[in-house]
């Protein structure tokens, strides 16, 4: 707004406003990096993938860890957490990968639906060794996902996805996978 030769500032934020897409999802813009398109695009891509099952893994951990049950509930509901925001972390990370390479981050959950691999669970309350099982069913369906892409990764030169992948994904999905495993295992609480 001009008064006179003045410009004058308004506290009204400006609402309602739409904008073209400036990228399209799929797409890698060109980033000195040193690395080929085509190594950045697969990446990107197959990034994506464990993006969008990695959300998906979160979501389930958030879920399970507020309907847990039974004796081992108190001990389950802190270890669900403690998992759910480990792989909270890795979401942000593998987003900020994807970015780094030029790509366009799967955010969306809409879109994040579509991706994924991991089947959706009930709406409702399963029993515990169920809910624990779904958990190590996703954690497998990542890890299969990230050792494939980390080995094509590293092949194409992408040493920051193959490392990103290998040194943070996997490990912290396999150490999961062993603590969710671990509960499932038929001991008796006490010995009669």
């Amino acid at each position: 707004m001009t008064t006179s030769s003045k410009t004058v500032s308004s506290s009204q934020p400006w609402l309602h406003q739409r904008g073209e897409v400036i990228q399209e999802f799929g797409t890698v813009k060109q980033f000195p990096i040193g690395l080929s398109y085509e190594a950045r695009m697969y990446s990107c891509q197959r990034l994506n993938k464990v993006l969008a099952d990695t959300q998906i893994l979160y979501g389930l951990y958030k879920k399970h860890h507020w309907l847990m049950r039974g004796a081992t509930f108190y001990q389950l509901h802190l270890v669900l957490d403690k998992h759910a925001g480990e792989q909270l972390e890795l979401v942000d990370t593998i987003a900020e990968r994807v970015q780094s390479l030029g790509g366009v981050a799967v955010g969306d959950p809409r879109h994040v639906a579509e991706i994924t691999s991991i089947p959706r669970p009930p709406n409702g309350v399963e029993e515990v060794p169920a809910m624990l099982s779904r958990l190590l069913e996703a954690h497998e369906t990542i890890l299969i996902e990230a050792h494939d892409a980390a080995a094509r990764a590293g092949e194409l030169g992408d040493d920051g996805t193959n490392d990103l992948l290998v040194s943070q994904v996997i490990r912290t999905g396999e150490l999961q996978a062993w603590f969710l495993a671990e509960h499932l295992v038929d001991t008796p609480l006490v010995r009669a």
